[in-house]
């Protein structure tokens, strides 16, 4: 069974998946690339989800191999550390192509943890 005390960041990661793609509904890759204020937001949706990740216990992330947990994990350490480096076509093809199946495994999780 999830920790009771996962939902908190199960819920954050949820969360910033839902206002990361709700940033990119619609939105084309130029588009995403001409607007600074949608790339910010979509870093630190990300940054979020990266640090949330990493309060997740192993049983949590055993149950969902499809996720790439080191990678989600070490995303925030990019952005925080090598933010020059990070281009924007990567930042949309990691939020559109991977966050809907981290928002799955995530929403599962919490509702494993929910009372019966």
């Amino acid at each position: 069974m999830t920790s009771g005390s996962e939902v908190p960041r199960l819920t954050d990661m949820i969360e910033a998946i839902e206002v990361v793609l709700g940033e990119l509904d619609g939105v084309s890759l130029d588009a995403f690339e001409a607007d600074r204020r949608k790339r910010w937001i979509v870093e630190r949706g990300l940054e979020i989800i990266s640090e949330a990740s990493r309060h997740l216990g192993a049983a949590t992330k055993a149950r969902h191999p499809e996720i790439p947990w080191k990678r989600v994990a070490g995303i925030g350490n990019v952005l925080r550390h090598e933010y020059a480096k990070v281009a924007p076509p990567l930042l949309w093809a990691l939020a559109r192509d991977d966050l809907p199946a981290l928002d799955r495994a995530c929403r599962a999780e919490r509702a494993r943890a929910a009372p019966t």
